[in-house]
């Protein structure tokens, strides 16, 4: 059995990273181009599924192909602390040492030219903190022609909002005093529109904003195809276009169609339209399961009923006719309207109509009425 080449989890890159080499190439050229250039500072927003994290990942892997360091985190509770008390320390640590006694502890990478280099980190509660660690650490970086790349996911959460403004005041200044440092975040849309004019940060506010759109019908098929082909089996024109479709762009559809189809007749040396349909209906119950449901779960009681009143129209929901289904006034659905729209859950399509963001939740919501 050929193992499929198709990688269907987040945060996982996938084969080919099709329709993002102008965003990747941008970042590469931001690192290349010295402190001031405006990808230096980058903001990744999109849908769920939209490749988010995987942009990050690609941000990483520039930065290490220049010889950079990288540390990645989540914006969740907690972030200052494990970037000053774990982190950087650690960073520090194998800056110290030799490649031979080197290790590697989660989010935290070093590239294999540096080490032996002598300096004292300062502690996490002196003066200063964070920024007394970051100066520290990129003075020694300078001389070498490195730097330091922090990577910030779901920079959207409320949990970690005040560590987030704090680190971005860090960051900004280390930009203004032109340090060998870059930062890149990713996060929901709505929720980090939410957050800009919340004036937690101006330095956000000014970073190089890159809209995560759905892939072209042709970068959708580049990426089904490339990594089928690559892996020594064929598809079919008419298989391609029907599994491209089936995944509205999406990477993460494409990962998760792309490996189900695989799995059907591993054996097989083409994938058929048979193949792909049945991948297709397989598909579309994992990303219930995986996608929709922990979505619907963070809701309230009364967010999953504006989502089951949307769930009963074709297409496009009308407000007026949501909050009638509802029993409720204009002003109550419309507080939920904008709960659900930060949330990533629908958007607005035009004046007084919404609809879901992620394909397929409709048809989930309604399979699953009477469990959410």
């Amino acid at each position: 059995m050929k193992r499929s080449p198709f990688r269907p989890s987040f945060g996982t890159n996938p084969p080919l990273i099709a329709g993002r080499d102008a965003i990747v190439a941008e970042i590469g050229d931001a690192l290349d181009s010295g402190p001031g250039a405006p990808g230096r500072a980058a903001l990744f927003t999109g849908n769920r599924g939209i490749g988010k994290t995987v942009m990050l990942n690609e941000a990483e892997a520039q930065a290490r192909e220049r010889s950079w360091l990288v540390v990645s985190e989540t914006a969740t509770r907690g972030l200052l602390d494990r970037l000053t008390t774990e982190a950087l320390p650690e960073l520090a640590a194998q800056l110290r040492q030799g490649p031979a006694r080197r290790r590697r502890i989660s989010g935290v990478s070093l590239p294999a030219n540096l080490g032996g280099i002598e300096f004292d980190l300062p502690p996490a509660e002196g003066p200063g903190g964070l920024r007394s660690q970051l100066n520290a650490i990129t003075e020694q970086l300078e001389p070498h022609g490195t730097g330091l790349l922090l990577t910030l996911d779901e920079v959207h959460s409320r949990q970690g909002r005040d560590d987030v403004a704090q680190l971005c005041a860090v960051v900004q200044h280390a930009f203004r005093e032109e340090r060998p440092l870059a930062f890149a975040a990713a996060g929901l849309p709505a929720a980090v529109q939410d957050l800009l004019t919340s004036d937690v940060s101006t330095f956000l506010r000014r970073a190089r904003r890159f809209v995560l759109e759905p892939l072209s019908e042709v970068a959708s098929e580049e990426a089904l195809r490339v990594p089928v082909t690559q892996a020594g089996r064929r598809i079919g024109e008419e298989a391609l276009r029907t599994a491209a479709e089936a995944t509205y762009g999406y990477p993460f559809l494409i990962q998760l169609v792309g490996d189900q189809m695989w799995r059907q007749d591993p054996g097989s040396r083409s994938i058929t339209v048979e193949h792909v349909r049945a991948g297709i209906r397989a598909a579309r119950r994992e990303v219930g399961f995986s996608v929709h449901e922990p979505a619907l779960n963070d809701l309230s009681e009364v967010d999953r009923d504006f989502v089951k009143a949307m769930a009963e129209d074709v297409g496009e929901s009308s407000i007026a006719q949501v909050a009638e289904r509802l029993g409720r006034d204009h002003g109550y659905v419309s507080r939920y309207r904008s709960r659900l729209i930060v949330a990533g859950i629908i958007e607005p399509t035009r004046r007084g109509y919404v609809d879901f963001t992620i394909p397929y939740m409709r048809e989930f919501v309604r399979a699953n009425l009477e469990r959410l």
